[in-house]
């Protein structure tokens, strides 16, 4: 070892020693508050103090040794083949690094957690622990995924829109499976194109949706875990020690020099480089191991001091072999995990099988024979997704959302077609082409062969015109409607219709996309949001016993029956006919928008209140069977004024409503809630304050708003000038008292008082003619 080298250790291992020596000293004194008043009247404080200093000083001693031996891992060029290497400790009883501080767990838990750590480190006695669970989850699933996937086919959709203007680029090939079993370095450099292709992605992903210069670093480092002592190592550097077998994973970290080797709260998520992973479900031994160790990363960021912007329960590991791969997600609260030292594994297992929520996708390819990744398949996409919710975890929502990336795809394909001179003839907003009828004609065409093949001729699209009749299938009936008006909610058209057997009834028709001869994910997403979601959820409010008056009922849902014989093959299938198997929904009741209403000068103060007291109601029942609305806006809200004596506002279009955490709610500038924007989430009062904005533009002008930024930045400003509150006022002094109660519940977790603010609401509309008003359902 030279002098110069042998010189800086000391330096630093003498400040590393004062630091230590600064903590160590301050403990003792905190530790014997208490102590010294009891011990004094017996006259034991001097041996009491001796006593704890001596066991912080070896204490101290300990973490000086342990510090030395990272200190000589680290000065490679010194003694590249330390023997610390080799030594079982625990990266989680470092101390914890910089990081924006946020509530800790108290000095003994926080202790009790690090030691469970240290003790949790053999994933195959882990796995062992599983076997009869992983039994019993798996016996009645033959054929089917044990596991529900994490991501939602429309979602990877909208993620693969986003992704169009974002180039990935793997420059380390994947090695051809073909030779895995004949070449001894062919496990090598697959470590090494794993650890390229996730560096390859995090780098696209932080540069289109969160980097702000062109230039800017990105705050992430990828490295190979050594199983020997649970740190991290560049791939290179691994392989050059000869210390092949010694690597089980591939992870992302935060990038901090003052830890080289990586700190577990440090983790994004972990990708398992495992022999023939391509199969439908991953075997035990390779989802036990993804499981120990997505829950070391969840236990050591709850000790850290880190601060997550999303929730820290939930973390990401990759499945990986040569040509395939998938996603495992590991969601759950560990507090609920009982860290008894003495029986770390059996504390662990019982906490998978009873408070973890476990998803897999499927198993598909990245890698091409080439070695080259997919990035456009849904292999590759669905592993780039999961870095990315990783990359949210920590950082929180990009300054360029998916949904404003993806929104430049109707631009691209406008712009694709002008190219190829196709005009822009029965293609929809995401380049599909809508529903068409075509004509069906017995005689012989003659081509004219002098027309320019450039030139392509629109088929007649399907036009459901007033007086056309549509003929519902369902699984116990067949019924039909004719349509009565052709209406459009900005984007999407929708029309009034009565029953055949009701002529005097009617009823909201919505028809969706036909099913495409391509994948389904690549059907319309809006008209799926609008018929076969909506048509989901107003089934789940039936089926949970939700019935209000504000609410739409589901009057009818099915297939259409399309004019001549179906030669569909079976029940559940299709045959050649455009219209063949489109889903149609139709609701109750009918009513005018309030964006017809605004428009026409008829919204007042007096329907601002009802329209407040009735959308209230409706939020009020549907979160009582756990559901919000999410998309809440003046064409989302009908004035019911036809058969009833007392006009009264319904809220509708529940195609976006949130169930469960995956599900996301419509992202819009001028009505989505300031969490929504955020975090794409709602919180407990998001469907409140899209209310108020609702009512608030009811009265004013949209104001120009063409990113999330400015968006957030107008409700900021809005909200602390109380610009809001003192427009409501303007109208009445109810709303603005509810706009302030809304304001002050904006991004916490607190529930909304439906019950008080529904009575206010009905108290100031009693005056009007003494009418009885229906709170909720």
């Amino acid at each position: 070892m030279s002098k110069g080298c042998r010189q800086n250790q000391d330096k630093k291992q003498s400040k590393k020693f004062r630091c230590r020596e600064t903590e160590s000293d301050q403990q003792p004194f905190g530790e014997l508050k208490l102590l010294v008043t009891d011990l004094d009247i017996c006259g034991v404080v001097f041996t009491a103090h001796t006593t704890v200093m001596r066991e912080n000083l070896q204490r101290k001693r300990e973490d000086d040794e342990e510090s030395y031996r990272e200190q000589r891992l680290d000065e490679e060029d010194c003694d590249s083949h330390s023997s610390s290497m080799e030594a079982k400790s625990s990266p989680d009883l470092e101390s914890i690094g910089s990081g924006t501080t946020t509530k800790r767990l108290s000095g003994s838990r926080s202790r009790t957690r690090r030691d469970f750590l240290t003790r949790f480190t053999d994933s195959e006695r882990f796995t062992e622990n599983l076997q009869d669970w992983f039994g019993l989850v798996s016996e009645n699933h033959d054929n089917k995924p044990v596991f529900e996937p994490p991501f939602e086919l429309v979602e990877l959709q909208k993620f693969d829109y986003a992704l169009e203007g974002v180039s990935f680029q793997q420059l380390t090939r994947m090695p051809n499976a073909v030779y895995a079993s004949t070449s001894t370095s062919v496990e090598a450099n697959a470590y090494l194109a794993v650890e390229d292709f996730l560096h390859a992605a995090v780098k696209s992903l932080w540069e289109a949706f969160w980097s702000q210069e062109e230039e800017e670093a990105v705050p992430f480092s990828v490295g190979c875990l050594f199983s020997e002592n649970l740190k991290f190592y560049q791939a290179e550097k691994a392989l050059a020690l000869g210390r092949l077998d010694g690597l089980s994973a591939t992870g992302v970290l935060l990038k901090n020099p003052r830890h080289p080797h990586g700190k577990w709260d440090h983790v994004l998520e972990l990708a398992l480089l495992r022999p023939e992973v391509g199969s439908r479900q991953p075997s035990l031994p390779v989802l036990g191991e993804a499981l120990f160790y997505a829950l070391r990363v969840l236990i050591s960021r709850s000790v850290s001091r880190l601060d997550f912007s999303q929730s820290a329960n939930c973390v990401f590991v990759l499945l990986v072999d040569l040509q395939y791969g998938g996603v495992v997600k590991v969601e759950g609260d560990v507090s609920k995990l009982d860290y008894d030292v003495n029986n770390v594994y059996d504390c662990a297992a019982e906490w998978v099988k009873n408070h973890s929520k476990i998803s897999v996708s499927p198993i598909d390819r990245i890698w091409n024979k080439l070695g080259n990744a997919n990035w456009r398949d849904i292999g590759a996409l669905q592993v780039v997704f999961a870095t990315y919710h990783s990359i949210v975890q920590y950082f929180g929502p990009p300054r360029h959302s998916i949904e404003d990336l993806a929104a430049d795809h109707s631009s691209r394909v406008h712009s694709r077609r002008q190219e190829r001179q196709l005009g822009d003839s029965g293609l929809n907003e995401n380049g599909m082409f809508r529903l068409q009828q075509r004509t069906m004609s017995p005689e012989i065409v003659e081509v004219h062969e002098e027309e320019e093949s450039s030139k392509v001729e629109p088929e007649p699209l399907m036009k459901l015109e007033v007086g056309s009749v549509l003929w519902l299938e369902d699984s116990n009936y067949q019924k039909g409607y004719q349509i009565n008006q052709v209406l459009t909610n900005g984007t999407l058209p929708y029309h009034i219709a009565s029953p055949v057997d009701e002529a005097g009834k009617s009823v909201f028709l919505y028809v969706g996309s036909p099913p495409s001869q391509l994948e389904p994910a690549l059907e319309d997403m809006n008209l799926w949001y609008q018929v076969q979601r909506q048509t989901k959820m107003l089934s789940i409010m039936r089926q949970r016993g939700l019935s209000s008056k504000y609410l739409p009922q589901l009057h009818g849902s099915g297939r259409i029956i399309h004019p001549g014989q179906c030669q569909k093959p079976s029940s559940g299938g299709r045959c050649d006919h455009p219209w063949c198997g489109t889903p149609i929904l139709v609701t109750t009741p009918v009513g005018e928008t309030v964006s017809d209403m605004v428009n026409e000068g008829r919204f007042g103060p007096e329907e601002a209140i009802r329209c407040c007291h009735d959308c209230l109601s409706a939020l009020s029942s549907s979160s009582s069977a756990g559901i919000r609305h999410g998309d809440i806006r003046p064409e989302n809200v009908v004035y019911v004024t036809s058969g009833v004596r007392q006009p009264y506002f319904v809220l509708i279009g529940w195609g976006h409503a949130v169930l469960e955490d995956r599900d996301r709610p419509a992202m819009n500038l001028h009505f989505s809630s300031t969490y929504a924007l955020q975090e794409g989430k709602l919180c407990a009062a998001s469907d409140a304050e899209s209310l108020i904005y609702m009512l608030y533009f009811c009265f004013g002008d949209l104001p120009e708003l063409d990113s999330v930024e400015g968006a957030l930045q107008w409700r900021e400003t809005s909200w602390s000038k109380r610009l809001i509150q003192q427009k409501l006022g303007d109208v009445s002094t109810i709303l603005k008292a509810f706009s302030d109660y809304v304001d002050s519940l904006c991004g916490t977790p607190y529930p909304l008082d439906y019950g008080i603010w529904l009575r206010r609401l009905k108290r100031n509309l009693s005056e009007d003619h003494g009418k009885e008003i229906e709170t909720s359902g």
